[in-house]
Order: C-alpha cells, then sequence, then structure tokens
C-alpha cells in the first residue's frame, strides 16, 4: 500500500471515529494541493468547529513545514475554527495537538512519539474532555 493510500485511509478511520462519537466530520479531498488552505478534516459538534491536520507515520518524529502550519491557522481563523494537529505514530493511537505546543526549529514545527504522549491529548481524553466541558 502506497505512503498516500495509508494516510487516506487513516484519515478515513478518523473520520469514522468522530461520527461514531456523535460528531459531524468530513475529510477534505485534495488537502494539500489546493491552490487554497484546507485542512484535512473538518469536524463540528454543538457549535465547536475544529481544523485538523492528519499525519500518520513509522518515524520517531514528524515535522510540519511552517507554511502547513500557518495556512491551518489562516484557515482556521477565517472558518472560526480550532486549530488542531493529528498524529498517529507506528504503535500508538491518534494523539492530538496544538501547534504551539509543538517544537519549532527555523524551518517547520516538529512532534516526537515521547513528546505527543506529554504535551497532546489521545482521542478517547478528546472525547472525554468534550464531554466533561459540556456538563459544566
Amino acid at each position: 500500500m502506497s505512503r498516500k493510500s495509508k494516510g487516506l485511509n487513516a484519515e478515513r478511520d478518523l473520520v469514522r471515529a468522530f461520527w461514531a462519537r456523535g460528531w459531524a466530520a468530513i475529510r477534505s479531498a485534495g488537502s494539500g494541493s489546493s491552490h487554497y488552505p484546507s485542512p484535512d478534516l473538518l469536524v463540528g459538534k454543538e457549535g465547536r468547529r475544529l481544523a485538523i491536520e492528519c499525519k500518520l507515520t513509522s518515524d520517531d518524529k514528524k515535522y510540519l513545514s511552517k507554511e502547513e502550519i500557518e495556512q491551518l491557522r489562516y484557515f482556521s481563523q477565517l472558518f472560526g475554527a480550532e486549530t488542531w494537529v493529528a498524529v498517529k505514530f507506528s504503535g500508538l493511537e491518534w494523539h492530538f495537538i496544538l501547534p504551539e505546543d509543538m517544537v519549532q526549529t527555523p524551518r517547520s514545527y516538529a512532534i516526537g512519539k515521547e513528546q505527543i504522549q506529554e504535551k497532546g491529548i489521545s482521542l478517547e481524553e478528546f472525547f472525554t474532555l468534550h464531554h466533561a466541558c459540556k456538563k459544566e
């Protein structure tokens, strides 16, 4: 299976996970190849909107270019959405992290396996936190 196919399947799995928990979710076909900024996923529930860039890797660290993050933030601002990066390292579940919690290098943003578990939140934690926030 090609790297592109693996990423596409992973994004689709994440869309299914959101729908299974009562969230509306769509995958943006062609994200990254459009002339306009567009996230990989748009997700929403009860007035909360998320613009998510998804990354799948077998490496111990994942890099996103500063341009990728700037475009994600720009789209999020125009759309009125929260900006999130979802990363799935081999052997781990999906984790979500805010771009400001990633390590900035001169040309990119980086996230490592240990850091994602420390600074990010798992998919299950995300759903638990959202549920707890709605009860207050």
